[in-house]
């Protein structure tokens, strides 16, 4: 059996807009009358999030002063996972087809996210995804979890689905961030970094380390594409 881990926001979900407005929303939270702001475009914001520049950096861009700018940080940490922020988020297209697809090569799915159940639970209500994920090929945080670095979660999540899930023939992990490559690596789990997601092709390829076998554009038809290849193989 093969069977293919993946993160939630980025491969699944474009979490852009969400970013966006929250972005947009701290800015005018926190600026004062005086400051002279220039709000940033959709495509410069997600330019400088893709290639992790810090926050604090992203409001000292946008026209704050280095105080206003770590309350803006703060701010935006605070609420950028929380609804109605949430409701901005648009599964990427082709996606479904794709998970259509991955069911029929008889291919065992996982969900591991960062979000927390209820978080979860509403993505999956929205857009009719918790067909494509048994309950117990759902890895993500408790509602009540107090989070950690995204590395560490990821980590421990991954941990927890290798203990408890049924023994596979080949595992593969598909995600958009170091956390996922280095959840993976770790724990001897072949990774596919996609584009689709907050990090671009330089971040996800600081961490090409052993294991780690392709970066994939958007497109996410290409991996449908990549693990038809594998499958068609064993």
């Amino acid at each position: 059996m093969l069977r293919l881990i993946t993160d939630f926001d980025g491969p699944i979900m474009d979490v852009s807009d969400r970013y966006y407005c929250v972005y947009l929303d701290c800015l005018q939270q926190t600026k004062l009358p005086s400051n002279q702001i220039t709000q940033l475009s959709k495509t410069k914001f997600w330019q400088l999030k893709r290639g992790r520049v810090p926050e604090v950096k992203i409001g000292l861009i946008s026209g704050l002063d280095e105080e206003q700018a770590i309350k803006f940080a703060q701010r935006r940490r605070k609420i950028v996972h929380s609804l109605p922020y949430l409701e901005h988020d648009r599964v990427i297209p082709g996606v479904v087809a794709t998970l259509e697809q991955v069911q029929k090569l008889g291919i065992d799915l996982v969900v591991m996210t960062m979000r927390r159940e209820q978080e979860l639970a509403i993505a999956f209500e929205q857009y009719d995804l918790a067909r494509f994920f048994k309950s117990d090929r759902r890895y993500c945080l408790p509602n009540d979890y107090k989070k950690n670095t995204d590395i560490e979660d990821k980590l421990a999540l991954m941990e927890k689905a290798l203990i408890e899930l049924p023994p596979a023939a080949d595992v593969w992990m598909i995600g958009d961030t170091e956390a996922d490559i280095l959840a993976a690596i770790n724990h001897g789990v072949k990774v596919i970094g996609v584009l689709s997601g907050i990090r671009d092709r330089t971040q996800i390829e600081h961490y090409q380390l052993e294991g780690f076998r392709e970066v994939i554009d958007n497109k996410i038809g290409l991996v449908m594409f990549y693990l038809s290849m594998i499958a068609n193989t064993r």
